[in-house]
């Protein structure tokens, strides 16, 4: 599993930091290994998350399995809420770390 996460350091909004932080929390707690990909770095990051998410105003937290987009933070709330986390991150079974 490659899971990324596009995130940002720098953020005045609270509203994002906290979806930041509970998307962390949730692939902690199922034990999933993530890779932080930090689009305040540079601008052609968060490009590449606007263009590979397929929405141009797209912000941060976005997640995705490879190059696959799943979804941002409400698409993987729902999911998780849902008992339907695996079919969010399109994988067949979670590995732990």
């Amino acid at each position: 599993m490659n899971i990324k996460v596009y995130y940002t350091s720098v953020s005045g909004s609270r509203e994002v930091k906290m979806r930041q932080a509970e998307v962390a929390r949730i692939l902690d707690t199922k034990k999933i290994k993530y890779e932080l990909i930090d689009v305040s770095l540079h601008e052609s990051l968060l490009k590449e998350m606007r263009q590979k998410a397929g929405n141009p105003t797209a912000v941060p937290p976005q997640i995705f399995n490879g190059d696959n987009y799943c979804g941002d933070y409400q698409k993987m709330y729902e999911a998780n809420e849902n008992c339907e986390f695996l079919s969010f991150l399109h994988q067949k079974t979670m590995s732990a770390n």
